[in-house]
């Protein structure tokens, strides 16, 4: 199993790059949003892999984040859900965006991907919900490392912008404090989603306080 490539971005296509590493171009498959964030032909790169194994073709995924990767698969696992769909809803929301759907029941929002109809995202919302907590807590864990490769000198640039890390990092810390308390993990994943749609902010006392709130009994 291949489960990270680390090398140079020799061109970006459609819906895949070609990495060189060390003379041996990998064609890696990417949602849209992965491919905009990757560096400019020539620049170093390193992403986190998933391989599909087929009788007549093997094909390899890129995922700037682990994050991003442990939904694609999970996405996988649910019937009339292939890789092509799976990328398609990562495109349209991003990692954090599918938490957020997926543990508010918005299968409307999941329809909103290319070619996924209202069927599939009902079922994509009913067979994940309980385990989205899992994928949320994973938090924005940094690039992969490039490692010490004499041959790719430059620095990677991490694939997230610091606020979208931060605001992983939050909601994970928020997960663990909520389940600390007592709530189950399917109920905290859905107040801290839904405190972040309405703004509950990056800081993670803050995220915790408007997730209690929602979480209070009404009345």
């Amino acid at each position: 199993m291949i489960g990270k490539v680390a090398g140079r971005i020799d061109y970006i296509a459609e819906d895949h790059a070609l990495i060189d590493v060390k003379g041996i171009g990998y064609l890696v498959y990417c949602s849209e949003r992965t491919l905009r964030s990757l560096p400019r032909a020539g620049e170093a790169v390193a992403l986190y892999t998933d391989l599909l194994v087929r009788e007549d073709n093997l094909q390899l995924f890129g995922f700037t984040s682990l994050v991003e990767k442990e939904w694609y698969r999970l996405l996988l696992t649910v019937q009339g859900v292939g890789a092509k769909a799976s990328l398609a809803m990562l495109s349209a929301l991003g990692p954090d965006g599918v938490s957020r759907a997926i543990a508010l029941g918005d299968w409307g929002a999941v329809k909103a991907a290319k070619g996924i109809g209202p069927k599939t995202a009902q079922r994509v919302v009913m067979e994940l919900k309980d385990k989205a907590p899992a994928i949320m807590a994973l938090g924005a864990g940094p690039a992969p490392d490039m490692g010490q490769d004499d041959d790719v000198l430059e620095d990677i640039a991490p694939m997230s912008a610091p606020v979208a890390q931060l605001g992983g990092a939050a909601q994970s810390e928020a997960l663990s404090a909520l389940s600390n308390l007592g709530y189950a993990p399917s109920e905290a994943a859905s107040a801290i989603a839904q405190a972040q749609e309405n703004g509950g902010g990056e800081d993670t006392a803050a995220l915790i306080r408007q997730a209690l709130r929602l979480l209070a009994p009404k009345g």
